[in-house]
């Protein structure tokens, strides 16, 4: 088998069909679009259309709302945390904040902050500055020795 000696299965292409060119070719004179009517003309797109009756999406109730206040979170699991410091990614020396994760590849891009879950196992001590965390998380990075930083919420007035 050479570069040059690959193609496709025999019947995995087709060639195009060259429409309106001729009543011999068996595509000429319509096109095959039929005969007459709005759909055989150019220029038109009626998709929704019902036929003057009230379209089906007009017919349906809107619902929802996308939350222009709402946080969209980095979610990162302790074990995540403990294999980029066996790797070398992260220094289990400084605090691990959104920034560090971003340098060593955990995450790609900061957010709104870090969120940190308990999944996995955490072996160093390691005091996380992260928007977020779970309970079993702060749980799991307590009894590891370390300790999560929350930022402070401002009191309501």
């Amino acid at each position: 088998m050479k570069l040059n000696e690959l193609r496709d299965k025999e019947g995995a292409t087709h060639s195009r069909k060259r429409v309106g060119r001729g009543i011999g070719s068996g595509t000429g004179k319509t096109g095959g679009r039929g005969v007459k009517g709005q759909k055989s003309r150019s220029g038109v797109a009626i998709k929704g259309f019902e036929g003057g009756q009230m379209p089906i999406y007009r017919r349906l109730p809107k619902r929802g709302f996308t939350n222009i206040f709402s946080n969209d979170f980095n979610i990162v699991s302790v074990g995540r945390v403990q294999i980029a410091i066996d790797a070398g990614k992260l220094d289990g020396k400084k605090p691990v904040t959104a920034e560090a994760l971003k340098e060593a590849g955990v995450i790609r891009r900061v957010k709104d902050g870090v969120r940190l879950l308990s999944d996995g196992e955490l072996k160093a001590k390691v005091t996380f500055e992260v928007a977020g965390a779970s309970k079993t998380a702060i749980e799991k990075v307590e009894k590891a020795g370390g300790s999560v930083v929350l930022p402070e919420k401002a009191p309501a007035e």
